[in-house]
């Protein structure tokens, strides 16, 4: 089976600004993870081809990056099974008019219980992060968020089933405008 997941947002900066936000990824002064409501993002060492970690447990390990630019990582393990072939990556790309488009890519094959796994739980847990990283994202380069992204019932009786309940507005979400 195989799975093409995209998110984008269209965000009113500079591909540069929004370029540099990325390379604060799994770094110290990192605002881009949604780590106020998710696992933290850590990696072995700075961000670099080559730096190998993960969020909770999806391990991963940087297969290309171009600072300020354009992200990739290939999937190591995920839920400690090898049923994900496959990578996730993060491009910055200039929209013109003073426009960025932050765009998020998931491509895998997926094999045996992930086959049931994905459609079931974890493309829903998956989506709910990835909007709320681009929430921090919009947050941090403009200083608030046009539409935040909401949990719906079933994200939220996933987390709370995963004993990961936390609040059901993430952090960057009261700064709607």
């Amino acid at each position: 089976m195989a799975v093409l997941n995209t998110h984008i947002r269209r965000i009113p900066v500079s591909a540069a600004r929004a370029g540099a936000l990325l390379d604060t990824l799994a770094g110290p002064g990192d605002v881009l993870w949604p780590s106020d409501s998710w696992p933290p993002l850590v990696l072995d060492r700075p961000l670099s081809t080559g730096a190998a970690g993960g969020h909770g447990v999806v391990r991963y390990t940087v297969q290309g990056y171009q600072p300020g630019r354009w992200l990739n990582c290939r999937f190591d393990r995920v839920f400690g099974t090898a049923g994900v072939e496959g990578f996730h990556e993060f491009l910055v790309l200039d929209a013109g008019n003073d426009e960025t488009l932050l765009v998020h890519q998931l491509a895998a094959r997926l094999s045996g219980r992930f086959r049931l796994i994905w459609p079931l739980a974890v493309r829903w847990l998956h989506d709910a992060l990835i909007e709320d990283l681009l929430d921090h994202a919009e947050y941090e380069l403009t200083g608030s968020v046009r539409t935040p992204a909401r949990w719906n019932g079933y994200v939220r009786l996933l987390r709370a089933a995963l004993g990961r309940a936390g609040t059901s507005t993430p952090r960057v979400a009261a700064h709607a405008v």
